[in-house]
């Protein structure tokens, strides 16, 4: 979900319980008004990312680089660690993660933390480890803050119908243009939350925040062409962010080597 041409909802599936109730972004702390029930989601999303993976695979596109692969798994594995920290019913997924050379993909990783990366969009970017970290860190975001099951849910009370399936309403928001519009608020303010939460994931996993910038500059110049969509935040506004998140982190570690300096002084003098 983090370029402008991925699918969001468009993979979910049907049978699904309707639990109404209300959810709390971590970290962010913004509520959600969910309708359809985290177990019922992941299945059904986990379903129909093997088959996307299946796909891939029988058209030989999945997985053709192994040490990329190796590379961003190495990566994923502190960022999931920090998943678990802020979301603690994430350390029971079953995360999972894949490359392809399908050249329509750049990445997403769905409810669950079922995640795809395209190899061509690393290339492209040039991406260092740390950058590929925000690039996840954004990704995994998604699914810890549960947007893809918020999105159907909005959906849902937008246009609710008599026997309305998880698949029915998939249809509906890849079809209809008036909801896609109605939702592209929604979609706004979770792009942006992703930024945050995915930038908060990498710093935790020990990730250095000034190649959280470079990664926005990097998309800021594969975007400065792109035809503008309110679903997204402009890239000018999530450079901006990581620039704030850089120089908040900076100024921290900054304050924590003083007490230590003074600390270790103060120790000395008592000599």
């Amino acid at each position: 979900m983090f370029i402008r041409h991925l699918l969001t909802v468009g993979l979910f599936g049907f049978c699904v319980s309707l639990i109404p109730g209300y959810a709390q972004v971590p970290e962010t702390g913004r509520w959600q008004e969910l309708a359809y029930s985290t177990a019922a989601v992941n299945a059904e999303t986990a379903d129909r990312y093997h088959e996307h993976i299946d796909a891939l695979r029988s058209h030989k596109q999945l997985d053709q680089d192994p040490a990329l692969l190796s590379r961003i798994k190495t990566i994923a594995r502190g960022l999931i660690s920090a998943a678990s920290k802020l979301k603690p019913e994430s350390s029971t997924w079953r995360w999972e993660i894949h490359i392809t050379s399908e050249q329509q993909v750049d990445a997403y990783c769905m409810a669950g933390g079922k995640i795809l990366i395209g190899s061509e969009f690393v290339r492209r970017l040039k991406l260092s480890n740390s950058e590929l970290a925000t690039l996840l860190g954004h990704e995994m975001a998604h699914a810890i803050a549960e947007h893809h099951r918020e999105e159907l849910s909005e959906a849902l009370h937008i246009n609710a119908q008599p026997g309305d399936t998880l698949d029915v309403m998939m249809g509906r928001l890849e079809t209809d243009i008036s909801m896609q519009l109605k939702l592209a608020t929604l979609s706004n303010i979770q792009e942006s939350e992703a930024d945050q939460l995915g930038m908060i994931l990498a710093h935790m996993a020990g990730w250095d925040s000034a190649s959280m910038v470079s990664f926005f500059q990097k998309l800021q110049r594969v975007e400065a062409n792109s035809v503008p969509n309110n679903s997204y935040p402009s890239t000018e506004s999530r450079l901006s962010m990581a620039r704030g998140f850089n120089k908040l982190w900076a100024k921290i570690e900054s304050d924590q080597k003083s007490i230590v300096t003074r600390r270790s002084r103060a120790t000395n003098d008592q000599k």
